[in-house]
C-alpha cells in the first residue's frame, strides 16, 4: 500500500520571464514566436485580464468534454476578447497610439467583468 505524503506547497521562487526579441514584441517559447502582452496595461488590469483568459480556457475544455457546441463558442469568444485586450491578437499594440491602447484594453476588462462565464453550466 503506497503512501501519499502531505501536500505539496506551491514554489516561491517566481517564474523567469520568457525570452523576448530585442524590440520586445515577441515573447520566445520553444523557439516559437508569440505576440507579447501590451507592456502599457497595468499590472493590476492585465492581472485580471489573465484571470479571465485562463477561466475562458478551463471553459472551452470543460465544454468540449461535456460536448456542448454553443458553451464552447462562447468561451472561445471570451478568449477571444481577453487575447485582444492583452493586446496578443487583433491591432498589433505598437501600431495603437496610447489612447487606442488604453481603449483597447479598458473595453475589454469591462466586458469581461460585466459578462461572467456560464462555467459549470451547459446549454439545454
Amino acid at each position: 500500500m503506497s503512501r501519499m505524503g502531505p501536500p505539496s506547497k506551491p514554489d516561491p521562487t517566481p517564474k523567469p520571464e520568457p525570452e523576448r526579441t530585442p524590440d520586445g514584441r515577441y515573447i520566445v517559447v520553444g523557439g516559437r514566436r508569440w505576440r507579447a502582452t501590451d507592456p502599457e496595461i497595468p499590472e493590476e488590469i492585465a492581472a485580471g485580464l489573465r484571470r479571465h483568459l485562463m477561466a475562458a480556457r478551463r471553459a472551452v475544455a470543460a465544454a468540449h468534454r461535456s460536448k456542448d457546441p454553443a458553451a464552447e463558442r462562447a468561451a472561445r469568444s471570451r478568449v477571444q476578447t481577453a487575447k485582444v485586450a492583452l493586446g496578443e491578437r487583433g491591432t498589433p499594440w505598437w501600431e495603437q497610439s496610447v489612447d487606442e491602447r488604453r481603449r483597447r484594453w479598458e473595453d475589454g476588462a469591462t466586458g469581461l467583468d460585466a459578462d461572467p462565464p456560464d462555467e459549470g453550466r451547459t446549454a439545454s
